[in-house]
């Protein structure tokens, strides 16, 4: 699948049908209107001579425009995190990647307190120059064949990058990922049969599309699939997007977490009727929030997981066959394996391991870093840094990162699993993160960072009946937020940092 050529069939079949409804701008555009505008921002970017644009845009049908012209237009779109550090992001962007031209928003550069970095170009002004011949031009050429308008642009294969996204950066500098047209088709496809879509859905497109679990998810799959995409910025309006999805009747949403957390806590009875599927991904789903969507709104809280190096996806529950703490069966398209981490031989089903994986989901590779590309990808085989298992019913099930492994005594400890006892004896609405910190005894010790003071030798007697002494931090630090990336996951590097600077 050649996902903009994917685009245009659709916007060609679907001519009428509505596409955008923009709930930022309160603009509306039909299929047509969306090819028509991309056809004319894609003639505004053929002028740049840079082979990549970077787009700072929020989530909107001014993003979705402008990743169509910037594809259409024969470049590559490289997404930038407006959330945190956007001006310094824009410039870590054009070193990595060698480029100058950002199209962004002045209205979100002003709401964010972003300064303008060389190489901005603002949307607000292209449309100003938007002529009527512009608009004559592309409306001619929208009016020919889907295959009339694919030969007018510039040749593309399926092996093309399409986008280039950014890692977090929770556990070290951001890496450029680059995936192609193959990884998201493949990805698109499977999600797809999976969870039975069909263009008869609405989505809610809450996330940003910096992140590729929007990207894929809350861009592509409505875009090329022909479903209705109901946009809107601020994944963080917990109490607007409730009301936007009883207004809209939208029957899909996927978000992370943290977003599901503050719906469930906002929401009403009755506000998530029209929803069918509710699919979290990129962080775990703790046990209280799933059951806190059943008990209030009769939904399962279907959890998936995948990074940003497998476009994302890899497995999903779905509504047939969910099982609640996984996450989820693998793909149909998706290989994996858990592997023994001192030799490499495979594990056998119910043994954790590392979680790695191989398809056509995965990478092209890391831009500028064979070195990085080389270490994490061997014979097709894509390194998660993930531990998990699979169990006998072909459902995985993740451990944490391996990273998040420490040896503290000559055991391996898993601080994710002291995170997820910890957060079973915490008081409501504090929260967590375990931090590793060195130890002249024992080469290392657990710390606690918390949200707000806690009764210390109370939470260590209680987590003595869930852990082993090993595993059982002794020092609790507060901190009265926690560090996070715009997609909600906690910024372990940050917090890493804090705690040991406290505990030097």
């Amino acid at each position: 699948m050649i996902l903009h050529h994917e685009f245009i069939r659709t916007a060609k079949k679907l001519a009428r049908k509505m596409a955008i409804i923009d709930k930022a701008t309160g603009r509306n555009l039909p299929f047509e209107r969306v090819l028509i505008a991309a056809l004319i921002l894609a003639k505004k970017f053929r002028k740049y001579k840079d082979g990549y644009l970077g787009i700072m845009v929020p989530t909107s049908s001014g993003c979705f425009l402008a990743v169509l012209g910037t594809i259409m237009a024969g470049k590559i779109p490289v997404m930038i995190n407006y959330s945190t550090g956007a001006a310094g992001n824009c410039e870590y962007a054009q070193n990595k990647c060698g480029f100058t031209t950002i199209i962004t928003s002045r209205a979100l550069c002003e709401k964010i307190n972003c300064p303008h970095v060389p190489g901005m170009i603002y949307l607000e002004d292209l449309l100003k120059q938007v002529t009527l011949l512009d608009k004559i031009g592309a409306a001619l050429k929208s009016k020919g064949s889907a295959d009339a308008i694919i030969r007018t642009l510039p040749k593309s294969d399926i092996e093309d990058v399409v986008v280039i996204l950014f890692t977090s950066g929770s556990e070290k500098d951001p890496k450029a990922v680059q995936l192609t047209h193959r990884n998201i088709g493949s990805n698109i496809g499977d999600v797809t049969e999976v969870l039975n879509l069909s263009d008869q859905d609405v989505w809610m497109a809450i996330l940003p599309l910096f992140h590729v679990f929007g990207y894929t998810t809350n861009f592509w799959v409505p875009m090329t699939i022909g479903m209705t995409t109901v946009t809107y910025a601020n994944p963080l309006d917990y109490k607007n997007v409730p009301k936007i999805i009883r207004e809209h009747q939208t029957t899909i949403v996927a978000g992370t977490p943290i977003f599901f957390s503050g719906y469930l806590r906002e929401s009403v009875p009755g506000d998530f009727d029209s929803l069918r599927l509710c699919v979290a991904g990129a962080d775990k789903v703790p046990e209280a929030l799933r059951e806190g969507f059943k008990k209030k709104h009769n939904l399962d809280l279907l959890e998936g997981y995948g990074t940003t190096e497998t476009s994302p996806v890899i497995s999903v529950n779905l509504p047939e066959r969910n099982r609640p703490g996984s996450i989820g069966l693998v793909l149909p398209s998706v290989q994996v394996k858990i592997t023994d981490l001192t030799t490499g031989k495979p594990k056998a089903p119910g043994e954790e391991g590392k979680i790695l994986v191989k398809g056509d989901l995965v990478m092209k590779g890391y831009f500028g870093d064979l070195e990085e590309t080389s270490l994490r990808i061997e014979d097709g085989w894509y390194d998660t840094g993930d531990m998990g298992m699979l169990d006998t019913d072909g459902f995985l099930w993740h451990r944490g990162r391996l990273k998040r492994f420490v040896k503290i005594g000559g055991e391996m400890v898993s601080l994710v699993r002291t995170e997820n006892a910890l957060e079973q004896v915490l008081p409501q609405g504090v929260e967590c993160c375990i931090v590793e910190v060195p130890d002249s005894l024992k080469g290392a010790r657990l710390v606690a960072a918390v949200t707000e003071k806690v009764n210390e030798s109370e939470m260590i007697r209680k987590l003595g009946g869930l852990l082993s002494p090993i595993e059982i931090p002794k020092t609790f630090l507060v901190i009265p937020e926690m560090p996070k990336l715009g997609s909600g996951k906690i910024n372990f590097r940050i917090i890493t940092e804090m705690v040991q600077k406290q505990t030097k």
